[in-house]
């Protein structure tokens, strides 16, 4: 779950801009194009754990975790307007921005902690018991060796690298 260094780059100058909105970045997708590239931007909101509706400044009743249209509106005109002074991209790109949703993918290992017990999909750079592809229960997160357990068929447990792991996805399940 390492990012590219354009993707650092990017990502780092972003953040204060989708913090200004109130929002949390979960995670920035970055895929050069050609002529037009394409820079999505995920934004999420920390659970709040509140028993009464809040009224939001554009009057949108707020309660717990989620994003609306609006946050993402904000979060495009601020990162909009901060992109086109900084200029980091070159040529024409096109600028999405949304929740993570419910298959919501992991950027970076902590994102996967509050996960644990559900269902991922996986994609690794290399591949573990003869496969690079698969779906599995996410068991453990070890953050301070980088690694993750996941249970596959049959209860056999696998222990990835971090490092290993190109791409990781929330399954949801209703």
């Amino acid at each position: 779950m390492k990012l590219s260094n354009k993707t650092q780059a990017l990502q780092d100058l972003i953040a204060p801009a989708v913090q200004a909105c109130n929002v949390d970045l979960w995670g920035i997708d970055f895929q050069p194009q050609g002529k037009r590239s394409l820079l999505r931007i995920y934004i999420d909101r920390v659970d709040v754990e509140t028993t009464e509706p809040v009224l939001n400044e554009d009057g949108e009743v707020e309660q717990g975790r989620g994003i609306g249209v609006q946050d993402c509106v904000r979060v495009t005109q601020q990162v909009g307007a901060m992109l086109d002074v900084h200029d980091p991209i070159s040529g024409e790109y096109a600028l999405e921005v949304s929740s993570p949703g419910w298959d919501r993918q992991f950027f970076k290992l902590e994102q996967m902690t509050s996960y644990i017990g559900q269902q991922v999909a996986l994609r690794l750079i290399s591949a573990v018991e003869n496969r690079r592809k698969f779906q599995a229960k996410l068991v453990s997160v070890d953050l301070e060796n980088e690694m993750i357990q996941v249970e596959v068929e049959k209860e056999q447990v696998l222990e990835i690298d971090s490092h290993n792991i190109d791409k990781a996805n929330l399954i949801y399940q209703d």
